[in-house]
């Protein structure tokens, strides 16, 4: 095997994945009196916080469906999916069906069901259970699920947003970001019609409006006409998001068998590692203003988990999909950084919070917004890629056949 071919790490990420995190969350995480799953876990596992967020409970319930349905059908795997799928079935929406942000750890309410990501991992999560279990209800619930975030797409916030939008009027990457990737995931449920309008209007959404033709990033906020508003909304760029949004139309492109669209997000992830990679420490910054202006995030220089993760799993896509050299150098060189930092020595799974120096600011290994999936999610896929096995690494179960559908520019 050539020295350079990055297929060498398969087999480290495939061990790290079985052997390490997911017998961390399989032995520490499992609430086998009220059901879910605890999330807030310290360095050696130990609970430190019973509440449970309902993103990070999803989340974990798609883990272990996922497992059972891509990498091995084993019976624990689908026992630890059921105990969070029955908790999240009787606790986890409101009268109206929307997901609930917060529960206590009996399952009773906390935060109201303001962040429509909650409904949007809810279907995600229930969606692969319903085809590792055949249960009718998660499916039926799941399919409700993502036609309310449809019908709430606009406005998802609802009456708890706190903005007034007249004034300045701004559109998220979020939202259409994580339908590109949620629509592909329910593709066995959704009717062919829907997934395909929804695919296209992600698309056209994330590379006509989001990403900016001059600077060759993807804006975290833009006006409906597509400006940069100069604001510090209007200037933000999430670099984690932008190379996560990347993949998921990179997915969708290798679908659609679209060999331009792929050349172009793979352009987008290069620059972005470009633009965001701090030179003096390493690593890649959490938020950056497109400017170089301050920014309200106090964060914005730290070094976090999912974000390196992405980068990883988006590298790992593009090397495989167009065999780019500078894929594989970038790879290489974000896998360094990372590996260095972010696994524990002595105990398993991953620290999440780096300081610019790549210093570990918390022990945690679970909270409030670290849970049971980038870590796992990203060894999974990267060990998929990078073995060669990209139809094993698919995020469907049924195909979807587009032939280079345009991509509408829109306003900008």
């Amino acid at each position: 095997m050539p020295e350079n071919d990055i297929t060498r790490y398969a087999e480290l990420y495939k061990h790290e994945l079985l052997d390490n995190v997911i017998a961390f969350w399989q032995e520490h995480s499992v609430d086998t009196e009220h059901g879910g799953y605890f999330t807030c876990l310290d360095r050696k596992g130990s609970v430190y916080d019973t509440d449970k967020f309902v993103w990070l409970q999803a989340r974990q319930l798609w883990t272990f469906s996922m497992l059972y349905n891509r990498c091995e059908k084993k019976p624990q795997w689908l026992d630890i999916a059921k105990c969070g799928a029955d908790f999240l079935l009787r606790h986890g929406t409101d009268d109206k069906g929307s997901w609930y942000f917060a529960l206590d750890r009996q399952g009773r309410p906390l935060i109201q069901p303001y962040n429509i990501f909650s409904d949007c991992f809810a279907a995600m999560a229930l969606g692969q259970y319903a085809l590792a279990s055949e249960d009718r209800q998660a499916k039926k619930i799941a399919a409700e699920t993502y036609k309310n975030i449809l019908r709430r797409k606009d406005n998802p916030k609802g009456r708890y947003n706190k903005t007034v939008t007249e004034t300045r009027p701004l559109k998220s990457l979020a939202l259409p970001m994580i339908l590109a990737n949620l629509s592909l995931e329910m593709e066995w449920i959704l009717d062919e019609a829907e997934l395909n309008a929804t695919l296209d209007m992600c698309v056209n959404e994330v590379m006509g409006m989001f990403l900016d033709a001059d600077s060759v990033l993807l804006f975290e906020h833009v006006s409906p006409d597509g400006s940069h508003p100069d604001c510090f909304d209007g200037r933000l760029i999430n670099p984690g998001h932008g190379l996560e949004a990347m993949w998921f139309i990179m997915d969708i492109a290798r679908r659609w068998k679209d060999s331009d669209l792929i050349e172009k997000t793979v352009d987008v992830i290069l620059n972005t590692l470009e633009f965001a990679w701090d030179a003096e420490y390493g690593g890649i910054f959490y938020f950056m203003d497109v400017r170089g202006k301050p920014l309200l995030q106090l964060e914005w220089d730290r070094k976090l988990w999912w974000v390196h993760l992405e980068a990883l799993v988006a590298l790992a896509m593009a090397h495989t999909l167009t065999g780019r050299q500078q894929a594989r150098r970038w790879f290489e060189k974000v896998h360094d950084y990372t590996w260095a930092r972010f696994p524990d020595s002595q105990y398993p799974e991953w620290f999440g919070y780096l300081n610019r120096r790549g210093e570990k600011l918390l022990d945690l290994k679970g909270g409030k917004w670290k849970g049971c999936f980038h870590v796992p999610r990203a060894l999974f896929l990267c060990n998929k890629y990078l073995a060669g096995g990209l139809a094993a690494a698919s995020d469907s179960q049924n195909r979807t056949q587009h032939n280079n559908r345009p991509i509408d520019k829109g306003a900008k």
